[in-house]
């Protein structure tokens, strides 16, 4: 199969599906670590943009999130993948479009205090999707929050790139950790 065909992307698109679906999972079965499923789960997004553009993550998202509501055991651990971190890459993708670092985490910035916001003041235990937050005020949440969030990109950013040098570049082939 040659990198880059039709036949190439459906199957990469499906593996990424597949492994989306592992970690989405994980996180509605297995407690205290949800948070860390859902941020991978977000990932094979961002790699799909890399091998098929964004067209390609957008079918991943949706197909993702219809069949994790299908048939994941807990529906309300879909939601925060719905919400935030399936479409985390194509975001991503578009921010960093914008010229210049700090109009670019001004995007994220804002974006995130506006979920954690409405997520935490409009319907706290919905979102949340089974995370169990500690007992603080709202904002104290929301700047804590915002402040993960930045980790959490700055790690995604990371991967990104690690997969851009160590896998897309050199081939699923060639592949190895070391």
């Amino acid at each position: 199969m040659k990198r880059g065909s039709n036949t190439f992307k459906i199957a990469l698109g499906g593996i990424f599906l597949a492994l989306t679906m592992v970690c989405l999972f994980a996180a509605s079965i297995v407690p205290g670590i949800e948070l860390t499923l859902f941020a991978c789960s977000s990932f094979f997004t961002a790699f799909m943009i890399l091998e098929s553009g964004v067209g390609g993550a957008v079918l991943l998202f949706a197909a993702a999130s219809l069949l994790g509501l299908i048939i994941l055991p807990n529906k309300l651990a879909m939601i925060p993948f719905i919400f935030l971190f399936g479409y985390y890459g194509i975001l991503k993708f578009f921010i960093e479009k914008i010229p210049g670092t700090i109009p670019q985490l001004a995007c994220k910035v804002c974006f995130f205090a506006a979920v954690l916001s409405v997520g935490i003041l409009g319907f706290m235990d919905l979102v949340s999707g089974g995370i169990h937050l500690p007992e603080a005020p709202a904002a104290l949440l929301v700047i804590g929050g915002t402040l993960l969030m930045l980790l959490y990109d700055f790690i995604y950013s990371f991967v990104i790139s690690f997969y851009i040098r160590r896998i897309q570049r050199k081939g699923i082939d060639e592949f190895k950790l070391s």
